[in-house]
């Protein structure tokens, strides 16, 4: 076996060498695909058969982490629903994910039954290593919890004179390199936190509720995505979410029909409202755990495939 490493995306893939010699006697070209990423490159033979030989050291890989933060500024639309299942079908594809929960209310650690004792305050102010704030919640997939603390790192932020902004992206420095993705949790409203978080990020997530307040917030959020895409080109946004479809009424239908017709290159197939959504909290399950059989299970391993970018993730 030898290791072949995505110029793309710097993920690892493992190459059996026999079936590449018997490509090559036959003449064919060699071409990889990277399943992470999906980008398609060509095998370099020499340096696959004889890993030794090379002109220079090969240089250090950027990291391949995917930061994708979940936000909207109105709430009840699904956000930290939609977070820890999506985080945790991620972990359930055999990625390495990173919940990060940015929201006073703390309700990401309660959602996968966790009451941890530290978490992003302590990280943010540097009161403890980050191996303290980190907890595992499950198989590859780790949690670093809001809570109320928050509310004061926000004060401490908003009195920074300068780079206020950046102050989570300089506390995560040296976290990036360790997951696959890390996917973090955003509270309702628009502040000097959520701020941070879209110069961490480089992908943006909505949910958003099938109802006319969501939908009025979303276009609200659209504005202050642009004004940050200002000063920060690297934050795109790249999944629109309906969540509580409920295919019983019509009126879900009909804004779900709107939002396609606005954003449909950014649609992604609906959440289907199920009580079982509502009742996993409560067991501190995802949804995979609690019922992994309702049709809200299925839409967000959907989504997860379509995230991954895998269509035969999680089937």
């Amino acid at each position: 076996m030898a290791i072949i490493v995505c110029p793309k995306c710097a993920k690892k893939h493992k190459v059996n060498l026999d079936s590449v010699k018997q490509n090559t006697l036959l003449g064919k070209k060699i071409v990889a695909r990277c399943k992470s990423c999906g980008h398609k490159f060509p095998v370099q033979l020499d340096r696959l058969m004889h890993p030794k030989i090379e002109a220079s050291p090969s240089p250090e890989p950027v990291s391949a982490v995917r930061k994708i933060c979940v936000t909207l500024s109105k709430g009840g639309v699904g956000k930290t629903t939609t977070s820890v299942n999506l985080s945790a079908g991620l972990a359930l594809a055999g990625h390495k994910v990173l919940l990060v929960d940015t929201d006073t209310q703390g309700q990401s650690a309660y959602n996968l039954g966790k009451k941890p004792r530290a978490g992003l305050t302590e990280l943010l102010t540097k009161e403890l290593a980050p191996e303290e704030c980190i907890i595992r919640a499950r198989k590859n997939l780790w949690l670093l919890a809001g809570g109320k603390s928050l509310a004061g790192v926000k004060r401490i932020i908003d009195r920074k004179s300068f780079g206020a902004e950046w102050t989570l992206s300089e506390a995560m420095k040296g976290l990036d390199h360790r997951y696959d993705f890390i996917i973090i949790d955003t509270a309702p409203g628009w502040d000097q936190l959520i701020v941070n978080v879209l110069f961490y990020a480089t992908e943006v997530l909505v949910p958003v509720a099938l109802e006319v307040m969501p939908l009025q917030g979303l276009s609200e959020f659209m504005k202050s995505l642009g004004s940050i895409q200002k000063y920060r080109k690297e934050i795109v946004l790249k999944y629109i979410v309906p969540t509580f479809m409920d295919t019983r009424i019509k009126g879900p239908e009909t804004i779900y029909s709107q939002l396609e017709k606005l954003y449909s290159e950014y649609m992604c197939d609906p959440i289907r409202y199920s009580e079982s959504l509502s009742e996993a909290p409560s067991y501190g399950k995802s949804i995979f755990e609690f019922a992994p059989g309702c049709t809200a299970a299925a839409d967000y391993k959907a989504l997860v495939r379509k995230v991954t970018r895998d269509g035969s993730a999680l089937l």
